[in-house]
């Protein structure tokens, strides 16, 4: 699969590179770090990273704003995404062919070219395993630009080399990274910058979340919430690993209300809820997932749907 990707790399002169809709570092890094490698080893073709930007990212990397335009004869690839809705660019489907490179579950089996690896820790895992296969047959080199970004994705799709889903691969292409001159105290220190707001916020989600006898637990932060602690929506979600501690909990969910939907957090600690995402247009993995929902009614049905799962 991976030669089969790289000769497809190679034929096209323009590459587009897109990712799901409200990023993490991993979808950042598995775009911008992908963009950097095919710059670096083929610095004639034209290469995108494309979608709307996070202000929250901006220490990893600015994305690019580009019309249909660029995409005629273009190749199309989405990273770190496992369903269409997801993808962040209506223009996907206007390229010449598309590419799927995704580490969540194969929910939706999209894209002419497909690589799908569940058992990788994050899509940016995945893509230094794409580097190293390039280094070995095709003579690639990796920028220090790219190793930066991709190392930042994994650590976030690990917290931090916490989850479940680190594996001592996953610690060997880590380690590969450190050869590469980046600063990594300075890069963890904007990764993990919580301002004083967000602390407070933290407190008031342990005050007041609920839990039912069965361990389903959640919490609503509305806009009024968000304007009394200053935090903006991609702050608060900051908090989502917050309740992981808590005794007796078994899945939980944070409800944050943006102007036009109520953003859903998912996490578990053994119960499967990314299908319960799905219901509501998101995904990701069995035990961290997202979606979004239009009303708290919806939220409150989202709420007793994920409480059944728990009993």
């Amino acid at each position: 699969m991976k030669k089969q990707i790289i000769d497809t790399i190679e034929k096209y002169d323009k590459i587009i590179i897109l990712r799901h809709v409200r990023p993490d570092p991993d979808a950042y890094g598995s775009q911008m770090g992908l963009k950097e490698i095919i710059l670096k080893n083929y610095p004639q073709k034209k290469v995108y990273a494309a979608g709307e930007h996070d202000d929250a990212l901006t220490y990893l990397a600015i994305p690019e704003d580009i019309g249909l335009e660029k995409y005629k004869d273009a190749l199309v690839i989405v990273t770190d995404t496992g369903n269409t809705e997801r993808i962040d660019g209506k223009h996907y489907t206007e390229g010449a062919l598309l590419m799927k490179i995704d580490h969540h579950p194969d929910a939706d089996p999209y894209g002419d070219v497909k690589w799908v690896d569940t058992s990788a820790s994050s899509t940016s895992e995945m893509i230094i395993d794409l580097f190293e296969y390039g280094k070995k047959h095709y003579d690639w080199h990796m920028p220090d630009a790219a190793a930066r970004l991709l190392f930042a994705g994994i650590v976030g799709d690990t917290g931090r080399f916490m989850y479940p889903s680190t594996t001592v691969k996953t610690f060997q292409r880590a380690s590969e990274l450190l050869k590469y001159n980046f600063d990594r105290s300075k890069l963890f220190n904007s990764m993990y910058e919580v301002n004083r707001n967000v602390l407070n916020l933290q407190g008031y989600l342990y005050q007041n979340f609920k839990m039912d006898e069965y361990g389903a637990a959640y919490i609503k932060i509305d806009r009024e919430i968000l304007k009394q602690f200053d935090v903006s929506p991609s702050e608060a979600s900051q908090l989502v690993s917050s309740l992981g501690d808590v005794k007796g909990i078994c899945a939980w969910v944070i409800l944050i209300e943006e102007e036009d939907l109520i953003r859903v957090r998912l996490r578990s600690k053994e119960t499967v809820i990314n299908e319960l995402a799905a219901e509501y247009g998101g995904g990701g993995h069995p035990l961290a997932a997202g979606a979004s929902v239009y009303s708290w009614e919806e939220a409150d049905e989202l709420i007793s749907k994920l409480q059944q799962l728990c009993r």
